[in-house]
């Protein structure tokens, strides 16, 4: 177990782990990072939760942006495990791109990916909130899809965060209990729309569209007007003030570390929020190098797979399947980890 792990948690988190340990009951909160295909790493561990945790943690929020969001979505049905599945099968046999595919092309792929997670005739727990992270567009990026426009953004983002949300805006759609997430903690604001059955599909998608790879989504029903991104542009790692939170955050994560926004991974000073006061309260549970070292490539499936293994779709496939088939050994770690924790393998965050 412990070589397949790294934890990571805030100073308060550990004194609540050495005083009594953890239970479903105390976790208040769990977000979900964007990151594409590296979230896949984390659905043996996400199924292992719907079944063994989340029937007994009541009143919890899942916070997701991207991939995260998707996986949130999954979790936060009446038959979680079933829309986990049906999110696995899509994202890794159903993007089959040519080589070079338009944004278009892409768009209607994550759209199938946002369908798959809903399902049929999607059920949801009306004990669970649920809190989906977009990135719409204001500024010089309004009605902008250039990479001149975004090449803007991004020196705006080099500068400082509070630059970067001159050119966007953070609206969060919401289904289930109230979000303690407050109004407005940061320059991007935080607008709140309805999650509903008649922008669900929108709203997923949005939260998954990459600039420059996928076409925006436009015009959400029920939220304000304008062009919908990726909720990674500004939440990444989701850094999110869970001191609003009177319980835990349980986070499980790709990465032992939280990077504030996607365009801050090219800002090295910004790359990891240390020590950071809203992390207090986290648990943070991660594959360790060792882990990594087991899947196909050493690393985690990410975007760049879909050029290095080009039309060999696959190959594609398989690797993944395999990496995803090794992460439940993480999984199983995690969970027992969770089950009696070792403070022994804790860092803090």
């Amino acid at each position: 177990m412990q070589e397949l792990l790294e934890v990571r948690v805030g100073d308060l988190a550990f004194e609540h782990l050495k005083e009594r340990g953890v239970a479903p009951g105390d976790v208040r909160c769990m977000p979900a990072a964007a990151g594409g295909p590296k979230g896949l790493a984390l659905l043996p561990l996400d199924r292992l939760l719907a079944r063994e945790w989340l029937p007994q943690a009541s009143g919890i929020e899942l916070i997701g942006a991207s991939i995260g969001a998707w996986r949130m979505a999954a979790l936060a049905q009446s038959d979680p495990v079933g829309a986990l599945d049906r999110l696995q099968h899509a994202y890794v046999r159903e993007q089959n791109y040519r080589e070079r595919p338009t944004p278009t092309q892409v768009a209607d792929a994550c759209r199938g990916l946002a369908r798959a997670v809903l399902g049929e005739s999607a059920e949801w727990r009306q004990d669970i909130a649920l809190s989906v992270i977009t990135a719409r567009a204001r500024g010089g990026l309004a009605g902008q899809r250039s990479k001149r426009a975004f090449g803007h953004a991004a020196l705006a983002n080099t500068l400082s965060r509070r630059r970067l949300a001159a050119h966007m805006e953070r609206v969060v759609f919401h289904t289930g209990a109230p979000s303690r997430l407050p109004p407005a903690f940061d320059a991007f604001g935080l607008t709140e729309a309805p999650f509903t059955e008649r922008n669900r599909e929108d709203a997923l998608l949005a939260s998954g569209s990459i600039p420059l790879i996928c076409d925006p989504v436009r015009d959400i029903a029920e939220a304000p007007a304008g062009e919908y991104w990726d909720g990674g542009l500004i939440d990444y790692h989701l850094l999110l003030p869970y001191d609003r939170y009177d319980g835990l955050v349980l986070y499980p994560h790709f990465v032992p570390h939280v990077t504030p926004g996607w365009l801050d991974k090219y800002v090295p000073w910004r790359t990891q929020a240390r020590r950071h006061r809203w992390l207090a309260n986290v648990i943070l549970i991660a594959p360790s190098r060792v882990m990594l070292e087991r899947l196909p490539n050493r690393k985690l499936p990410d975007r760049s797979d879909f050029y290095r293994y080009g039309a060999d779709h696959a190959r594609r496939i398989r690797d993944w399947e395999r990496a995803i088939a090794e992460c439940e050994r993480f999984a199983e770690a995690a969970m027992r980890w969770l089950q009696a924790p070792d403070l022994a393998l804790v860092q803090p965050l």
